[in-house]
């Protein structure tokens, strides 16, 4: 029989979100990322949203719904980027859901994803000016708007390495974070991010000597519980709009900033790659804008060997 490409649109006695959110929350689960966890759970979400509105069993869509489904998020205006990590999603469900004995096949191995172009970014880095009015603007909101964005741009850390980070894992000059997966990593830390640190948390000296710092987060709101993220998000547009940047403003965008500094300043990729915690070179190419630049090719220092 041959699969239809068409969905109809009918009443949905029970959303796919509740009637199979145990198989998606072992699926999420499976994941040590919060940060995979969090993209691939609206990923889920819309996916199921979608087979709804033909009222499709998760477990029965065809090759041809996901298909579907891969056109209706191009049309609704999904980058490359994202409809790519939305397919990948949705096949690692179905692949997980088949080690669980929960269906036979992955409807989504075959479904063409979009090319993505591994050395190239749209996320717009400040110029250094921009960068220091934005610290600018940090400073004079508080010291833990201050904190923040110094620890940021300083050591390109991401948002959620930055969030998690606990007083235990401060010192002098350098901080403890968790990478993706849970992988413990030491970030150097300039003297005046360490001190931008410290004048948030407030250890005393005493602490400091006797490495009897509480194990409790550095970045927390005014009665103690996490800073949310997308709060953080939140304080940093509005810091960007006190300091007259009129660029769209995210976390990502200040780890950007960080990478594109350094590669400008000179310091190799590799390290920079080590710093940022990236597992391919080739996310950390992504950017070096001046690879493109005619004037750096190594034709111009081999080519000198043959004058």
């Amino acid at each position: 029989m041959t699969e239809t490409t068409q969905i109809v649109h009918r009443t949905v006695s029970a959303p796919n979100a509740d009637t199979h959110g145990r198989l998606v929350g072992s699926w999420l689960a499976s994941y040590p990322s919060a940060n995979t966890r969090a993209s691939y759970r609206v990923d889920a979400r819309l996916f199921c949203k979608f087979l709804d509105t033909g009222a499709v069993d998760l477990l029965q869509a065809s090759r041809a719904h996901v298909d579907v489904f891969a056109r209706a998020r191009n049309a609704a205006g999904d980058a490359d980027t994202t409809l790519a990590r939305r397919l990948a999603a949705v096949s690692a469900f179905y692949t997980y859901a088949i080690t669980v004995g929960a269906v036979s096949k992955n409807p989504a191995q075959y479904v063409g994803r979009p090319s993505v172009d591994q050395d190239h970014t749209t996320t717009a880095a400040l110029t250094r000016r921009e960068a220091m009015r934005l610290l600018d603007a940090a400073v004079a909101d508080s010291p833990r708007s201050h904190a923040l964005v110094d620890l940021l741009l300083s050591t390109g850390v991401r948002i959620s390495e930055a969030l998690a980070a606990t007083q235990a894992g401060l010192s002098s000059d350098r901080l403890v974070i968790r990478r993706k997966g849970g992988k413990k990593a030491v970030v150097a830390l300039p003297e005046h991010t360490a001190a931008a640190l410290y004048g948030l948390v407030g250890v005393l000296g005493t602490e400091l000597a006797t490495g009897c710092e509480a194990d409790r987060l550095i970045f927390t709101t005014r009665n103690g519980r996490p800073w949310a993220r997308s709060n953080a998000h939140t304080t940093l547009a509005c810091l960007a709009r006190k300091a007259g940047i009129i660029k769209p403003m995210s976390s990502h965008v200040l780890r950007h900033t960080h990478a594109t500094l350094a590669l400008e300043l000179g310091v190799p990729l590799h390290h920079l790659q080590d710093s940022l915690g990236h597992a391919d070179p080739r996310t950390t190419r992504r950017y070096d804008h001046s690879r493109k630049r005619l004037t750096n090719s190594s034709a111009h220092t081999v080519g000198q060997l043959f004058n």
